[in-house]
């Protein structure tokens, strides 16, 4: 994501306008699509925009890339899962993309103590989709299910609920009284939540997935997420069809407490895995909205159908990174120095230029912008100088990791990517750098999105492609997630040097110390550690039918396509 100041500017508006957003994986050149978005003309009685009519069929058709690997919120931890979960469920709050800051969702209002430690948190008449309300134990279920250390499949998202008194704790099994973690129901109708260190993006977590409750039904039924027969949901939209491999269908939830803002009928997802028939089917209006977050279009196609569709094109710097990263419980990537000579000899503004095409910004750090820091924008006052791209050095590097593991040169290595033709054409690219800088073999390997996810979950790869997205505006979003054994670290990579800065951080709200310590556990993973390679920061590039109102990104990238709705056409 290098390109013009525009993309810095947009990222300092977006610091104004919001503080924390949930997330949970370029250049603002473009023309900007503002006509996507509902909130800039007074609303008129049926939901749209004064003097806008709706279509008859409020039918969303939209596409995703990858089939959701589960529905079950404890357990999800991608982008795919992130988009139709958001349509099902409804946490304590919920972000407005728009104002950037947290509004009340299941909870009504909520009380903050002079401490910063406890929330009370007082829960509106909402019910579940077969019509049972709400309750405050519901909560308290979801989140002892995402804790529970006895899980048959942990949570990896178990660590986002760490900020909670004793959850940690409970989670290592060094408590094991779940009533001593910082959640209560005080009635069905009062949620009392105790932190261990006050926490300032708290309310936006809470908006994110993980934090989702759990109808009772879900006890005793392992397979519960499974079927849309059991999936009993308190969101805008229920599970109505899905055929997997080929399609997911929501419709409005009647039951939802808000429904009288809910305009859209029924949400069609459609599963198909190339771009090329993606866009395809968007010009010839099969799908109302193509691109990132939920699908893509095809690379090469990019600058004609900017060019194409000016009122339709979208780019939008978001505070999303797409990287390499190591299995460094595995030879030879065990040795830091062959880490490093791959990374510096990826020329990454070529990669975008020749490759990408989505005017994205090269990276050398973690945290891209956007992201708050202490005083502004935290990319912004901690540079991403951690490396240089440096082919001599490189070979320097890699010669003498060499040595030091006993080799003359580096093996034939696999580097695994999901399904995608875009994630194929950056890793050609790159092997083919890696051949010429350094004389290395790669053999690329092609991966089904659940496959995929399941083997870097358990270290059953060499190199994989990543990408993160931010689950809320702190830095921490992207740098506790490599503390040892955390439920998204999937290189192996333990540094109790590295555990102690992330748990200095969770202790205080000094904003200068924790920006220091932050900056020197990125250092820790990219300069000393090079346990990824940063590529690039991701530049969110989409098309949206101009009849098409309602659908917010925030800055992370995340997509919201509840309150959407379609005029007449």
């Amino acid at each position: 994501m290098k390109k013009s100041k525009s993309l810095l500017l947009l990222f300092a508006l977006v610091l104004v306008i919001g503080t924390v957003l949930a997330g949970c994986g370029g250049g603002n050149n473009a023309t900007t699509n503002t006509g996507n978005t509902a909130g800039n003309t007074p609303a008129a009685t049926d939901g749209s925009a004064s003097g806008e009519k709706l279509a008859a069929d409020q039918t969303l058709k939209i596409n995703l890339m990858s089939e959701p690997p589960t529905f079950d919120p404890a357990l999800a931890n991608d982008s795919q899962a992130n988009t139709v979960l958001k349509t099902m469920y409804e946490g304590l709050t919920r972000m407005n993309d728009e104002t950037g800051q947290a509004e009340p969702g299941i909870a009504a209002t909520w009380d903050l103590s002079a401490d910063g430690l406890v929330y009370t948190f007082h829960l509106r008449d909402a019910k579940w989709s077969n019509g049972d309300a709400v309750v405050a134990g519901d909560f308290v279920r979801a989140w002892k299910r995402v804790l529970d250390p006895a899980a048959a499949e942990p949570a990896p998202y178990s660590y986002q609920l760490y900020y909670l008194k004793n959850a940690q704790e409970y989670n290592e099994k060094k408590v094991t009284d779940f009533n001593q973690v910082g959640v209560k129901a005080v009635d069905d109708k009062t949620l009392e939540v105790t932190l261990k260190a006050p926490t300032p993006y708290f309310l936006g977590l809470l908006s994110f997935y993980t934090y989702y409750p759990v109808h009772k039904s879900v006890e005793g039924n392992a397979k519960w997420a499974a079927s849309k027969d059991t999936m009993i949901v308190d969101g805008p939209f229920t599970l109505t069809e899905w055929t997997t491999g080929q399609s997911i269908q929501v419709s409005k939830n009647e039951n939802y407490w808000d429904k009288d803002s809910i305009k859209l009928s029924k949400i069609d997802f459609s599963l198909v895995n190339s771009s090329a028939t993606e866009l395809s089917a968007y010009e010839s209006g099969q799908l109302d909205y193509s691109g990132l977050p939920t699908g893509e279009i095809p690379t090469e196609q990019l600058p004609i159908v900017q060019q194409k569709y000016p009122d339709e094109f979208q780019r939008k710097g978001i505070a999303s990174v797409y990287y390499y990263e190591f299995n460094v419980t595995e030879k030879p990537f065990d040795n830091v120095k062959i880490r490093k000579a791959l990374a510096m000899t990826i020329d990454r503004q070529t990669l975008i230029d020749k490759v990408t095409l989505g005017g994205q910004l090269p990276a050398f750090g973690f945290v891209p912008p956007g992201i708050a820091g202490a005083n502004g924008e935290y990319r912004t006052a901690i540079k991403d100088s951690y490396f240089t791209e440096d082919d001599a050095q490189a070979k320097t590097l890699l010669e003498e990791g060499l040595k030091e593991e006993g080799l003359t040169k580096l093996p034939t290595f696999t580097l695994s990517y999901n399904t995608s033709e875009g994630h194929k054409k950056i890793a050609l690219a790159i092997a083919d750098m890696w051949k010429k800088a350094l004389g290395v073999d790669v053999k690329l390997e092609n991966q089904e999105w659940a496959v995929f996810i399941e083997n870097r979950q358990h270290q059953n790869f060499q190199v994989a492609r990543a990408g993160w997205t931010a689950d809320y505006n702190d830095p921490m979003t992207f740098l506790d997630m490599w503390v040892t054994k955390g439920g998204n670290n999937d290189t192996g990579y333990a540094n109790p040097a590295y555990d102690k800065l992330i748990a200095d951080v969770k202790a205080t709200d000094d904003a200068a110390v924790r920006q220091e310590k932050f900056a020197a556990a990125e250092k820790m993973i990219i300069q000393d550690d090079m346990i990824l390679i940063p590529l690039y920061y991701y530049s969110n590039n989409s098309l949206t039918k101009p009849y098409l109102k309602g659908v917010t990104l925030d800055f992370s990238g995340g997509i919201d396509l509840t309150r959407a709705y379609l005029l007449e056409h």
